[in-house]
Formats: C-alpha cells, structure tokens, sequence
C-alpha cells in the first residue's frame, strides 16, 4: 500500500503553483477536501460579482483560470509525485466557478448548483470516470471536474425550469 504524501503549509508557500492547486490552502483539509475547495468557490464567485464582473463575464473568466489550474496542478503534481493528490482542489474552484455562473442567484440556486457538481465530482459517472482513469498531468486534473460542471450544469438549467430556484 501506497502513502499518499501529505503536504503542510510549508509545501504551500513553497512556490505559487502549490498555493494555487491547493486552493489556497483550503485543500490542506483533513477530510473532504473537495468539498472545502469547491465552498471556496462561494465567496470567490461573490467576490467577482461584487467587483462588477457579470455572469457571463465570470464564465469566460473561467477559461484563462482552467489554463492556470493545468499548470498549477502540474507542477503540484510533480513536486508530490502522485498523479492527482486529493488536496489539489483548483479544478474544484474553477469548475464551481463555472457552474455558478450558470445558476440562479438565490440561496435555493447556489445550494442546488453546490450539490449537483458535488454529486457529479464524486460519482463521476461516464465519461468522467474514464477520462480522470486516463488523462493525467494537469489537464487531466482539470478536466474531468470541468465536464462534471458540465454536467451539473445541464441538470441545474432543467430543474431550473420546472422548480422555482
């Protein structure tokens, strides 16, 4: 059995891709830190909206973030010597980003947006699961969260029809 290493923060001040990948920190949690990676999003996406940005202009912003979370988790990756550690939470981030951008601004929306990518990220139904089984590097960190926003997204905008969110 294998020993996954277990970064600290002395690794995340190391450089600024490890600050990064591990969502600022937040992926140093010692239990679920996917989900605290994908609540940073909350604050973050509330944040841009605060500064002005629209949804749509918060969508697009997430195609530049995507590209910086492949190198950040990449260079994690490498320095940790695993293939997607756990703690790497940036694809979570950007992916919850994405998915909010495209949901209703209300408590009962985020609340819907959070659980469903949350749903898709953990089950990784197909093809997720085949590519987080096949792609690796940083965009292999990357992408199968960014499709499991996809998807999240799909069944958000249909329950959005028929449920007042």
């Amino acid at each position: 059995m294998t020993t996954l290493p277990k970064p600290d923060f002395a690794f995340l001040t190391r450089h600024p891709a490890h600050f990064i990948a591990f969502g600022f920190g937040s992926g140093l949690a010692p239990r679920a830190p996917g989900t605290f990676g994908t609540l940073v999003a909350l604050p973050l996406y509330a944040l841009l909206a605060a500064a002005g940005l629209s949804a749509i202009q918060i969508a697009w912003l997430c195609v530049p973030l995507f590209v910086v979370g492949c190198w950040a988790s990449a260079v994690a990756c490498r320095a940790l010597g695993v293939h997607d550690h756990g703690g790497i939470v940036i694809d979570e981030i950007v992916a919850m980003l994405a998915v909010l951008a495209f949901a209703p601004e209300s408590i009962a929306g985020w609340g819907a947006a959070f659980v469903l990518f949350r749903l898709f990220d953990i089950a990784k139904p197909w093809p997720i699961r085949w590519l987080d089984a096949r792609v690796h590097g940083g965009f292999g960190v990357m992408v199968d969260d960014a499709l499991a926003a996809l998807f999240a997204v799909v069944v958000l905008r249909l329950l959005v029809d028929v449920l007042p969110l």
